[in-house]
């Protein structure tokens, strides 16, 4: 038998879904604000007790009307309750729904879209670069559904590199995850933008250096010679860089 507490949020998560069914996007979002104030940072685990096992089913909704609407100015908050999902620990089971839901494909189109924000393109892309590093099987899937649009992400990240010194450092650490999943001549404008905002934080982070040890092996002379650049480097990751790049 349910314990109170099971019982009381199966009914709160049934309310939830059937105030959804009915409202229209006003209703929504003050659904998804309710939903973003009670789930932050919540696991996998924490996720599935509150919403009494409907947490799938409230993925799928929220998916499918970002699909429907994002061009009408709801997509910020969608894109915040995809995250509550897609970065919740042991969260395996959320990101093959979003991915069979064709979650992946959306957000693709999000970042090629010219009615889009910057603001919301560069949420996308963070959604993306998560779904990616949670492993081999989802970048295949990514790529798959047409990957080459990582390209038009990193000309996004160039252009918000400039004149933006509040999110200088989250861009800087995108760059650095998206330097290893474009073609070559993406890589070199990566590149070229790395060296830039590097400079400007004064430092390297330690998660360049298995990126940039990838573009020293390119078939692209242009990609290795700007991968060697010293200022991409860093002070302390010279000798490290010699010596790794004379062993291979």
């Amino acid at each position: 038998m349910s314990s109170p507490e099971e019982q009381a949020n199966l009914g709160r998560a049934l309310d939830f879904l059937r105030r959804w069914d009915r409202g229209d996007g006003p209703v929504r979002v003050h659904l998804l604000r309710s939903f973003l104030n009670r789930n932050a940072r919540k696991t996998f685990y924490e996720l599935e007790v509150d919403l009494a096992q409907t947490a799938s089913l409230l993925l799928a909704r929220i998916t499918v009307w970002m699909r429907v609407s994002y061009p009408a100015g709801f997509l910020a908050l969608q894109l915040k309750a995809l995250g509550i999902f897609l970065s919740a620990s042991n969260h395996d089971q959320y990101l093959m729904e979003f991915l069979q839901g064709g979650g992946v494909v959306i957000l693709l189109d999000v970042l090629s879209s010219s009615q889009v924000q910057n603001d919301d393109k560069t949420e996308a892309l963070r959604l993306l670069l998560n779904i990616s590093d949670a492993g081999r099987k989802y970048k295949e899937f990514i790529c798959e559904h047409n990957g080459k649009r990582w390209d038009a992400a990193g000309a996004l990240l160039e252009s918000l590199s400039h004149g933006n010194p509040k999110y200088q450092d989250q861009i800087y650490r995108s760059l650095i995850g998206l330097l290893t999943r474009v073609r070559p001549r993406a890589q070199l404008l990566l590149l070229q933008t790395l060296r830039s905002v590097q400079l400007k934080l004064g430092a390297a982070h330690d998660g360049i250096v298995a990126p940039l040890l990838n573009t020293l092996r390119s078939l692209h002379l242009d990609v290795q010679d700007e991968g060697q650049e010293k200022n991409l480097w860093g002070f302390g990751f010279l000798d490290l860089k010699r010596n790794l790049y004379n062993f291979a």
